[in-house]
C-alpha cells in the first residue's frame, strides 16, 4: 500500500477562538442599593412622627450604609475596567478629602440634621465698644410694656398686650435696627429701653446692654470663660433676669453675676458648679435665674440638697439649698399647690417641687432619662402640673394631693403622646394647651391630654401668646401669628424676622419685637391695632 493510499487520521491545528463580547457593566445592584436607601429613607420619615431626632439619625445610617455598599459595588461587582474604577476611587478620595479641608460641621438644627459651614470661617465677634450716653438716663422701674425675664413677665409666655394688628402685607412690620451679635442661645429682657442678653465674644462670655430705640450698645460685662460643642453650639444659653436695677445673667460654664442695669457694674458673682461640687451638664448650663422675694434662684443640680440654690440678691450669698436632682436644661418655675408656693425643677432624674420657702422636696416624680429635659412644667388648674419633652417621650399630667400632715402624693392624671416638647415651653389658655409637638405646631386638650390638632411643621422654635393671638418664632426665623383656638391651625400672617437657625427666645416690650440667634439679631415694631 502506497503512503497516499493510507488513512489520514491527523487533525490539523484548532483555529483561533475570537474573543467574545466583554461581559457588560452590571448595573442592577447600584440601582438597588439607590432606590432601596431612598425607600428606606421615605418610609423612616414617614414613620418616626414620635421621635423625629431618631428617624433622621437613623436615615444618616442609612446613607452611610449606602455609601459604603456603593464603594463595595465599584470595586468588586460593577464590571467597570480598571481605569475607571481607580478614576472613581481617586476621585472619591479627593472629594472627601477635599470636603473635610474646606468644611466643618458647625452644629445641627433640632432634628439633630448637620449644618454644614467653612471650616475656616470664625463666627466669633470682639466685644463690642459702648456707644450709648444712655447710662443714667433712664428709671429701670418694671412697667407694663417691660419683658424683664424668660418667658416674659409672669414666666408663662403670656402678656396682655399690646392688641397686634393682624395682617403684615397690609401693615408690614418696621425693622427699627438689625446687627450682628455673638453667638449664643440666649434671649433678650428688656426694662425700659434696656435691652440686655448674653453673647460669646471670642474668649468672652459677654453680657451686652442694648439701647432698645437705637441698637447702640450702652454697656458690656465680660467673663473670661467658652462653652462649645458640635450638637449644642457656642456661647451662654440663658436668658437674664431683670429685677429692680439689677440683673442677674447665668453663663454656660456656670458663672452667676448680679449687675447694674443702667452701668453694668458687677455687685458680685458666684460660679454655682464650684459652690455646690456641681458637674458642667453636657450641654452648658441653661436655666434662666428666678426671682423669689429679696432671692435668686438657680438649679446647678449638685449633689447633697444642692440641685436648686437660692442666693441673697444683695450678697450673692447662699441663703438655702434644696434636692439632689442633677441638672438638665430646663429654667426653675415658681407655682402654688396645695395652697403652698412651690418651686417646680425639672431635673435629670425627674420634676421637683420645692418649698419656696427653704428648698426642701416636697415632692417629686422620675422622668425618662437619656434626652434633655428642656420644658418648664406648666402648673394647670386643680393642682395639676404638665410635664413634657421630645425624643419621643410626650407628655403627662400629675395631680398633686396636699396631704393633712403637710406630706404630698402624686398621682399620674393622664399620659399622651401628642404634645413632645423638646426645646419649647408650652402655653395654657382656655383648656387647651398649645405648643411645639417635635416641631409641628399643635392643641392638645388639657384636662384629658387628647390631641386637638396638629398642624403645620416650624421646627423647634418658641411661642408667646400677645392678649388672644399666638406668636411663633419658628426655627427658620420667621415670626408668624395664630389664632389659638382648638379647631384647627388658623394663621393669621408672617413675615421673615432672621436668617438661619433659630433657637432663641424673642422677647416683645410694648409694640417692640427683638429676636435674635446666634449670628445676628434684630428689632422691630409691629403695627397696633387701630383703637375701635
Amino acid at each position: 500500500m502506497t503512503e497516499s493510499n493510507q488513512p489520514n487520521n491527523t487533525q490539523g491545528p484548532e483555529p483561533p477562538k475570537l474573543p467574545g463580547p466583554a461581559p457588560g457593566i452590571r448595573w442592577w445592584p447600584l440601582i438597588v442599593i439607590v432606590f432601596g436607601a431612598l425607600l428606606l429613607i421615605v418610609t423612616i420619615l414617614a414613620l418616626s412622627e414620635t421621635n423625629r431626632q431618631m428617624g433622621v439619625m437613623i436615615c444618616m445610617l442609612v446613607v452611610m450604609a449606602a455609601f459604603g455598599l456603593t464603594l463595595l459595588w465599584l470595586v468588586l461587582f460593577s464590571r467597570l475596567p480598571k481605569l475607571p474604577r481607580k478614576a472613581g476611587l481617586f476621585g472619591i478620595v479627593v472629594f472627601f478629602a477635599a470636603g473635610y479641608a474646606l468644611f466643618d460641621i458647625k452644629g445641627t438644627s433640632g432634628d439633630l440634621t448637620p449644618i454644614i459651614g467653612w471650616r475656616f470661617q470664625s463666627d466669633d465677634l470682639a466685644v463690642p465698644e459702648a456707644t450709648s450716653a444712655l447710662a443714667e438716663a433712664t428709671k429701670t422701674i418694671v412697667g407694663a410694656a417691660d419683658f424683664p425675664q424668660f418667658f416674659g413677665p409672669n414666666r408663662d409666655g403670656k402678656l396682655s398686650g399690646p392688641m397686634l394688628a393682624l395682617d403684615w402685607k397690609a401693615q408690614p412690620p418696621v425693622e427699627i435696627w438689625r446687627k450682628e451679635v455673638g453667638a449664643g442661645w440666649s434671649g433678650f429682657s428688656v426694662v425700659g429701653r434696656f435691652a440686655i442678653t448674653q453673647e460669646q465674644r471670642r474668649e468672652m462670655e459677654t453680657v451686652v446692654c442694648y439701647d432698645l430705640t437705637t441698637g447702640d450698645v450702652i454697656w458690656t460685662h465680660t467673663d473670661a470663660a467658652r462653652y462649645f460643642t458640635r450638637l449644642g453650639g457656642l456661647g451662654p444659653r440663658a436668658t437674664p433676669t431683670i429685677d429692680g436695677d439689677l440683673v442677674f445673667t447665668q453663663g454656660a460654664t456656670g458663672i452667676l453675676n448680679c449687675l447694674k442695669v443702667r452701668t453694668g457694674k458687677s455687685i458680685w458673682s458666684v460660679d454655682i458648679l464650684e459652690d455646690n461640687a456641681a458637674k458642667l451638664p453636657e450641654w452648658g448650663v441653661s436655666g434662666s435665674p428666678l426671682i423669689l422675694d429679696d432671692l435668686v434662684i438657680v438649679n446647678p443640680g449638685g449633689p447633697s440638697r444642692r440641685s436648686i440654690v437660692a442666693y441673697k440678691k444683695a450678697t450673692g450669698e447662699r441663703a438655702w439649698s434644696g434636692g439632689s436632682n442633677g441638672a438638665n436644661w430646663s429654667s426653675p418655675a415658681l407655682a402654688t399647690i396645695g395652697g403652698v408656693r412651690q418651686i417646680l425643677m425639672f431635673g435629670h432624674e425627674g420634676i421637683a417641687g420645692h418649698d419656696a420657702n427653704g428648698g426642701k422636696v416636697l415632692w417629686s416624680y422620675p422622668w425618662k432619662g437619656g434626652h434633655p429635659h428642656v420644658s418648664m412644667p406648666l402648673a394647670l388648674d386643680g393642682d395639676h402640673v404638665l410635664v413634657s419633652s421630645g425624643y419621643g417621650t410626650g407628655s403627662q399630667a400629675l395631680k398633686i394631693t396636699a396631704l393633712d400632715s403637710g406630706d404630698f402624693t402624686v398621682d399620674r392624671a393622664w399620659r399622651s403622646m401628642a404634645m413632645k416638647a423638646k426645646f419649647v415651653n408650652l402655653i395654657q389658655l382656655d383648656g387647651y394647651i398649645y405648643g411645639l409637638d417635635d416641631g409641628s405646631l399643635a392643641c392638645m386638650n388639657a384636662e384629658t391630654g387628647k390631641r386637638a390638632w396638629k398642624g403645620d411643621r416650624f421646627g423647634h422654635g418658641q411661642i408667646l401668646l400677645i392678649g388672644k393671638v399666638l406668636l411663633l418664632l419658628a426655627e427658620n426665623g420667621e415670626a408668624i401669628l395664630f389664632d389659638p383656638n382648638p379647631e384647627e391651625q388658623r394663621e393669621w400672617t408672617r413675615f421673615q424676622a432672621l436668617t438661619g437657625k433659630t433657637w432663641n427666645p424673642p422677647a416683645l416690650a410694648g409694640a417692640y419685637l427683638l429676636v435674635r440667634n446666634d449670628k445676628e439679631t434684630a428689632c422691630f415694631r409691629l403695627p397696633i391695632m387701630a383703637a375701635p
